[in-house]
């Protein structure tokens, strides 16, 4: 069955003239196949269906929603963070700012209810029955785990539940019992690090605590709009996190500094650099973010500290130079995930510590969003626009 239109169907279904189906074709959004003898040009069905329903779901804003989907309009309101003028902003607080002294407590705190409670004087909860069974598996994959074994308990969505599922989440990074202990110095003791780092991982955790309305607590408060436990929703979290892009990226960018610092020479190293960036897009892998064409913060305050520590490790300025090479090849800034390899590979910590840094740290901002959102009572659940066939003979 042949399902092509005339000229004069096709317009009438798109509601639009003749000329202006014509210039869809010229365009390239539309479609024409010639009809032999008559030398009139016929459109497939399935493309004028497509095409109307593409117009009238830009007439509804379903254009809008695409591009706020690829890092454009915000689709959600929130009072918990957000990026404005190159800056990361907790209720207004600068978190630059709050990393020159706050804990990830205090970010916790600021996040979650504008600092009016202390939410961390409760003792340490226990660990899940059954976690220390996974001893081999990788840090995000155990905490992936204790949030699963923790699904089906009765933990709702209130922020008193915030600081147990943190020092759970640390344990189970760091394969250690729960503890009381402020979080920076939980993985400062588990990775024997100095003053100097102790201070470094405080900073990051702080700078690290939320994001606005990235791929994980976006995952996050999908989850609890659902209904589903905290647990669960943080679950949802670490799981984006998994992602190569998304939490992958320290560790693309620690491999980046591994092969330069084996390079022989600086010549080699460079193009160790070069053709490492050649297989990999360089946002996934340590540099430039669309949020932040200036740099990013985080990353500058972090790296700022690293280029002036007074015991410097002994592999660290070749490391900063091969950020330096990098970033001159690439034209671009360095984001966060540079500064947490840099920190990985500088002071011999486990390698995938960065990543532990990360998840803990997000985790402050998944509670705030998941309370959030839990409080709005509201299921998230966009529309798909359907660019499938429409009918099958």
């Amino acid at each position: 069955m042949n399902n092509d239109l005339s000229a004069l169907d096709a317009a009438r279904m798109l509601g639009v003239s003749l000329p202006t189906l014509y210039s869809y074709v010229s365009r390239g959004l539309l479609a024409s196949v010639s009809n032999g003898a008559a030398r009139r040009k016929r459109y497939p069905q399935e493309d004028v269906l497509r095409l109307a329903a593409r117009k009238n779901d830009a007439k509804r804003g379903g254009q809008t929603a695409v591009a706020a989907m690829h890092w454009g309009l915000p689709v959600l309101e929130t009072q918990i963070s957000h990026i404005a003028d190159g800056r990361l902003l907790y209720r207004g607080c600068d978190a630059t700012a709050l990393a020159q002294h706050a804990s990830l407590e205090a970010a916790a705190g600021l996040l979650w209810d504008d600092g009016v409670s202390d939410y961390f004087q409760q003792d340490a909860p226990a660990l899940p029955q059954g976690l220390a069974g996974a001893p081999d598996a990788p840090p995000l994959m155990r905490a992936m785990l204790a949030m699963a074994m923790l699904t089906t308990a009765d933990i709702v969505h209130s922020l008193q539940s915030g600081p147990a599922l943190m020092r759970i989440l640390a344990a189970a990074l760091l394969q250690t019992a729960p503890s009381s202990l402020p979080l920076h110095r939980q993985l400062a003791q588990a990775w024997q690090a100095g003053a100097e780092q102790t201070e470094l991982i405080r900073a990051a955790l702080v700078l690290l605590a939320d994001h606005e309305l990235n791929a994980s607590t976006f995952a996050v408060r999908c989850v609890a709009s659902t209904g589903a436990s905290l647990p669960a929703a943080l679950g949802a979290g670490l799981a984006a996190l998994s992602g190569g892009r998304h939490g992958g990226g320290s560790a693309a960018a620690r491999r980046m500094l591994t092969q330069a610092l084996a390079a022989p020479d600086a010549k080699d190293a460079r193009d160790s650099i070069g053709n490492y960036y050649a297989s990999i897009a360089p946002e996934f892998a340590g540099f430039g973010h669309p949020l932040y064409p200036h740099g990013d913060p985080r990353a500058a305050y972090l790296l700022g500290i690293l280029s002036t520590l007074s015991h410097e490790p002994p592999q660290l300025r070749a490391i900063l130079a091969a950020c330096a090479t990098a970033g001159e090849l690439l034209g671009a800034k360095p984001n966060a995930d540079l500064a947490l390899a840099a920190m990985e590979l500088a002071f011999g910590w486990p390698e995938g510590a960065g990543i532990s840094v990360f998840a803990l740290a997000r985790s402050a901002g998944w509670v705030a969003h998941a309370a959030e959102q839990a409080a709005g009572a509201t299921l998230i659940r966009p529309r798909a626009r359907y660019v499938g066939r429409h009918q099958r003979d």
